[in-house]
């Protein structure tokens, strides 16, 4: 395959996956996508691309990090699975456009774009309007803004952690003190 034609692969493969993730702000999916990575090779036949080397995407309020991102295909040639690795990889991207950003932070993100899942695996953190979910193996559903963590399996993780850990901000409340002064 030459070269010109496995950029474009790579570069339809890019397209492919991130118009599945813009699901956040309407406004992603019309932004313009970068890729970023010292390499890539594109596998035709297996369907999967690979990028190597501080690798960065982008598109709109969407930003997913790693050392190395592979996208597998399903068969129909649409994006099944992305799996970024890094120490750690990230992911970040803002649900509307009155809520802050959310941030994932683990040592794999793994993202299932039929039905929008994402699993963070080993040293798992995930920030969500000031709240703070940590644990082994956690489980963000992007549609439903729902995060579920717990212990990842045995023998995977490099830092056990027994037990989840979440911080959760107190709500905002209006002052009644001003309503009841006379």
């Amino acid at each position: 395959m030459t070269f010109a034609r496995i950029t474009a692969a790579l570069l339809a493969t890019s397209i492919s996956l991130l118009s599945g993730l813009a699901h956040a702000l309407p406004s992603d999916s019309s932004q313009p996508i970068n890729v970023q990575a010292d390499s890539a090779e594109m596998d035709d036949k297996r369907g999967v691309a690979i990028y190597r080397g501080d690798v960065i995407i982008t598109q709109g309020t969407l930003k997913i990090t790693g050392d190395t991102v592979t996208i597998t295909l399903n068969k129909s040639g649409d994006i099944d699975v992305f799996t970024s690795v890094g120490k750690p990889a990230y992911y970040e991207q803002q649900p509307a456009t009155d809520k802050a950003l959310v941030q994932a932070y683990g040592l794999t993100i793994q993202y299932f774009a039929n039905n929008e899942k994402i699993i963070i695996i080993d040293q798992a953190k995930v920030i969500q309007q000031g709240n703070t979910f940590r644990g082994e193996k956690i489980i963000y559903d992007t549609k439903k803004q729902i995060v579920t963590a717990g212990r990842g399996k045995q023998g995977t993780i490099t830092t056990p952690s027994p037990r989840i850990n979440m911080v959760i901000q107190p709500k905002n409340k209006e002052s009644t003190t001003e309503s009841s002064a006379p």
